[in-house]
């Protein structure tokens, strides 16, 4: 994704209260971009310090329950993957706003109905107000069901390509100024991923997925959701 392609915590540097990769993705509309140098903000009427979401209830059950866990699982993957991809210029909220409308138009992200999607399916989508109309991003979506499929024929698969590039090691931000938008190991991932023929991959958006896939845990230092993970 390249130098506009943040998404993850990554995309919290952008945009904390709407985050996602607290980079799931670039914040804007309900993103409220954080002073890096600032403390993790504490959640109304909680003891509860969280370094991005707080204020917005889907946001912050993003943050609690999904942002750094471990995902497996062949759809599950490939709709991270796309949604980083999505996010691309947007807010990271506005993509898991319409998440439920992005499943129901993928299939669910199943790797093998995503990839029989035709031409006209893809005009159709286009032009669908409830999801993201970005021909480009439809269409590498699409295209990259079909980079699953490649894999399998090959006998491989995305959970095998992507976790492959899981660092060994990984020391949590303290602070925003902290923060990664990519590493050597999402770099690597982009290119292994463009191999395998996915597009609109960059080592940008390779470590916004990374993030929201746990194969780094980059809640900030003292973030309880961080530190469970950690555990």
């Amino acid at each position: 994704m390249g130098a506009g392609e943040k998404t993850g915590l990554s995309t919290v540097r952008r945009s904390n209260s709407a985050r996602g990769a607290i980079r799931p993705g670039k914040m804007e509309a309900m993103t409220t971009k954080p002073k890096r140098s600032a403390p993790a903000p504490k959640a109304a009427g909680q003891d509860t310090l969280r370094c991005f979401g707080t204020g917005d209830p889907l946001y912050e059950h993003y943050h609690d329950i999904e942002w750094g866990h471990p995902v497996h699982g062949e759809a599950e993957l490939l709709e991270r993957l796309v949604l980083e991809g999505f996010q691309v210029g947007l807010s990271w909220i506005l993509i898991l706003r319409r998440r439920e409308a992005f499943r129901e138009a993928f299939h669910g992200f199943d790797p093998a109905r995503l990839a029989e999607l035709t031409e006209a399916d893809i005009d159709r989508l286009a032009q669908d107000r409830a999801i993201v109309r970005n021909r480009q991003k439809i269409t590498a979506a699409v295209t990259n069901a079909r980079a699953v499929l490649s894999l399998w024929e090959a006998g491989r698969t995305l959970d095998q390509l992507i976790w492959s590039h899981c660092p060994a090691e990984h020391r949590r931000p303290r602070t925003f100024r902290d923060l990664k938008s990519q590493s050597p190991e999402s770099t690597a991932l982009a290119r292994d991923l463009k191999a395998a023929g996915f597009r609109f991959i960059g080592p940008v958006t390779a470590y916004a997925t990374m993030q929201a896939c746990g194969l780094v845990n980059d809640h900030l230092v003292g973030c309880p959701a961080g530190d469970a993970l950690a555990a």
